[in-house]
C-alpha cells in the first residue's frame, strides 16, 4: 500500500513576493565597488545591461540574468556576502509584498510543502529565507566563483528561464509531489511552463505576456502593490 503523495506551493519571488528583482541588486552592487574607476565601469555595465534584461524580460529572461550578473566579476565572496547583507537590510526589506508573504503563510498553514524560485543570487535569498520562516526549500541563482572571487558567470541551470517546467518535473518525482494538488504563483512570461504543470496556477501581478496567457487559459488572476 502507498502513502498519498503530498502537495506544494511554488512562489516566484520577484513580482510575488518582493517588487524589484535583480537589476536593482546589480545596481546596488555595482554601486559599492572599491575605487572610483572600478565603481563607474561597474555601474556603466549594470545600467548597460538594463535594456537588455527588460528586452528579455518577457521571454526567455535567462540571456538577461546573465547578463545582469556580470558586475559581480571579480569582487570577492567576502565582499558581496557583506554587500548582500546591506542590500537586503537597507533595500529589500522595502520592497517586500505583504499580500505575497501572507499566501506563503496561508499555503503553509494549509499543509503545502512551500517552494520559492528567484532570480537572486543566494547570497542575497538566504538572507530572506532567515526571514521567512515559512520555506520549506529555496532555489535561486548562484554565483561562480574561483580563487575566492567571483567570475561575473552564474552555475548552471540559470533561474529565471523557460527551464521552470522541467526543474518542476524533476523536483515534484523527488519529493513525491502531486502536481494535480499543487499550487503556483508568478508574475513573468517565461513562468508559463512552471504554472501550467500544476493543478492550481495563479498569475500574480502578470508582465504583459502572462496576463494575455492567464485569461486565455482562465487561470486565476491577483493584483497587488503590498
Amino acid at each position: 500500500m502507498t502513502s498519498a503523495k503530498h502537495s506544494a506551493a511554488f512562489f516566484r519571488a520577484e513580482g510575488v513576493l518582493v517588487s524589484t528583482g535583480v537589476m536593482s541588486a546589480a545596481m546596488f552592487m555595482a554601486g559599492q565597488r572599491a575605487g572610483m574607476r572600478e565603481r563607474a565601469l561597474r555601474f556603466g555595465q549594470a545600467i548597460a545591461s538594463a535594456p537588455i534584461f527588460a528586452l528579455l524580460g518577457q521571454n526567455d529572461r535567462t540571456l538577461g540574468n546573465r547578463v545582469a550578473h556580470l558586475c559581480y566579476r571579480d569582487m570577492s565572496e567576502d565582499r558581496i556576502v557583506v554587500l548582500a547583507e546591506e542590500y537586503v537590510e537597507d533595500v529589500l526589506s522595502e520592497k517586500v509584498l505583504d499580500s505575497g508573504i501572507e499566501l506563503m503563510r496561508k499555503a503553509k498553514a494549509d499543509g503545502h510543502r512551500v517552494v520559492v524560485l528567484s532570480e537572486g543570487i543566494a547570497e542575497i535569498m538566504d538572507r530572506l529565507r532567515e526571514k521567512w520562516r515559512y520555506i520549506d526549500d529555496l532555489v535561486c541563482n548562484r554565483l561562480e566563483y574561483r580563487g575566492g572571487k567571483a567570475t561575473g558567470k552564474l552555475i548552471d541551470p540559470v533561474i529565471g528561464g523557460y527551464e521552470g517546467g522541467r526543474w518542476l518535473t524533476q523536483y515534484a518525482a523527488e519529493h513525491d509531489l502531486d502536481l494535480s494538488r499543487s499550487f503556483a504563483y508568478a508574475s513573468h512570461g517565461p513562468d508559463l511552463l512552471l504554472l501550467s504543470q500544476v493543478g492550481h496556477p495563479c498569475a500574480v501581478n502578470p508582465d504583459f505576456t502572462l496576463r494575455k496567457a492567464a485569461r486565455e487559459a482562465e487561470w486565476p488572476l491577483m493584483d497587488y502593490k503590498a
